[in-house]
């Protein structure tokens, strides 16, 4: 096998007058049936970014060599580098080698060497060994083989015309380290002189409490720069700005990042949350954290899903003190301790229940702030001497010295209307706390 300094060597030739693009082909007909999720090309599109190298496209292609060999071509004729992700193994339907020699106009050669030690790591694990395993010591001509010390079949590096291929395995415990080991560093290598290697780097703000249109209209005169760009995401209850920028290194993206970041927190103040992987929940916890408050929360149509999204961050033991899930009327007077006669006038689904719910688990636990949830998430109307429509939801917030109440009827499905009441929750909590 080929070391990753000859690979290197190989590939630092590559010099190119326009920016170097690649292209991702995700195989696998499992991948269209949906039976698998194909996480393995954002990983290797992020990796082409931070090494400078524009991703133009991603494909996916079904075990059928025709059509294999068709994407590779097709992407060879835009692309300088073209990364496959799948169908390396032993079996009939692992077709990469040979639409990769197809597509570059080569031949698979039969590595000896590569043969008698797949032979011997089969016999050293006491398993049989078939024929077919053979199948992973070809590679095209103009490859060099990439070692992957978590499984049989090899990775491979093609360099022909001036193009590069780079074929990997599908597994995640073999595609994972590899992508983000000797991959990598092929790819940064890709530059023929160290100053003009290049990163495309991103910042995301997270903003909650404001719609997506509503924060592309504040920021539009944001959005026409070419170095950094600025580009709007709509999520679940929240909105993404990423900025991002290209430039030499991390630290000198940062620097033209910053001044767009900072514009943006002016035009939008504290609807900024967080940046990055920072999720409300965690923004939440620090909050109270800081203030040395404590809470508890109080579910009926959640489920206990905003006590989860509050416990799934590290070290909020010391501010979540606990939660009820109130689901039935028996539960909410019972449990909770509302008052029969409450629910009986108002309807379980009302303001009314909403907050008395937050006051009485602020009181059972003794917290700073106590959350009340209740709501119907459909997909019909709540069995109530008054039914709710599908989506009507009510989020109260008490503390000892304020109470709030907000209503809101959400649109969606049931999952995505329940993940929008912990998110409205999240936001109320966070507003009483700055």
């Amino acid at each position: 096998m080929c070391s990753i300094n000859e690979l290197l060597r190989q590939t630092k030739g590559m010099k190119s007058d326009h920016s170097i693009n690649a292209e991702i082909i995700s195989v696998g007909t499992e991948l269209l049936l949906g039976q698998i999720i194909d996480t393995h090309a954002p990983t290797m599109a992020k990796i082409l970014a931070d090494c400078g190298i524009g991703c133009l496209r991603r494909t996916t292609i079904g075990d059928n060599l025709e059509r294999l060999v068709s994407a590779l071509t097709e992407s060879l004729s835009r692309s300088e580098i073209v990364i496959t992700i799948g169908g390396l193994g032993p079996t009939n339907d692992d077709l990469t080698r040979d639409a990769v020699a197809a597509a570059l106009n080569d031949e698979l050669v039969f590595e000896e060497k590569f043969a008698a030690d797949l032979k011997y790591y089969f016999e050293n694990k006491g398993l049989k060994f078939a024929d077919s395993n053979l199948k992973q010591a070809y590679r095209p001509s103009c490859a060099t083989q990439i070692d992957n010390p978590n499984g049989t079949a090899p990775g491979l590096c093609c360099r022909k015309v001036g193009k590069i291929v780079i074929a990997l395995p599908g597994p995640p415990g073999e595609f994972n380290p590899m992508a983000d080991g000797p991959v990598r560093n092929i790819l940064r290598g890709t530059y023929a002189q160290k100053e003009q290697s290049q990163v495309i780097h991103s910042r995301t703000l997270r903003i909650v409490g404001i719609g997506e249109s509503q924060v592309e209209k504040q920021v539009k005169s944001l959005m026409n720069g070419e170095n950094p760009t600025l580009a709007p995401y709509a999520h679940i209850g929240e909105v993404h700005l990423r900025i991002t920028a290209k430039s030499s290194s991390i630290k000198q993206a940062d620097l033209l990042i910053d001044p767009v970041d900072d514009k943006i927190r002016k035009i939008l103040g504290n609807a900024v949350y967080g940046i990055d992987d920072t999720n409300l929940e965690s923004a939440v916890v620090q909050l109270l954290q800081q203030s040395n408050s404590t809470i508890a929360v109080a579910e009926s149509m959640t489920g206990g899903s905003l006590g989860a999204r509050i416990t799934s961050v590290p070290g909020s033991s010391a501010v979540f003190l606990g939660g009820v899930i109130a689901y039935s009327i028996p539960a909410k007077v019972e449990i909770l301790g509302l008052n029969a006669k409450l629910i009986s006038d108002n309807g379980s689904v009302s303001q009314e229940v909403a907050l008395e719910m937050a006051n009485c688990v602020r009181r059972k636990f003794n917290t700073t702030f106590g959350v009340g949830i209740t709501g119907n998430a459909g997909p019909g109307s709540d069995v109530d001497p008054d039914p709710k429509p599908v989506g009507l939801t009510f989020v109260a917030i008490s503390s000892a010295s304020s109470t709030r109440v907000e209503t809101v009827s959400f649109r969606g499905i049931r999952e995505d209307i329940r993940q929008r009441a912990t998110q409205l929750a999240l936001r109320l909590i966070r507003e009483q706390l700055i």
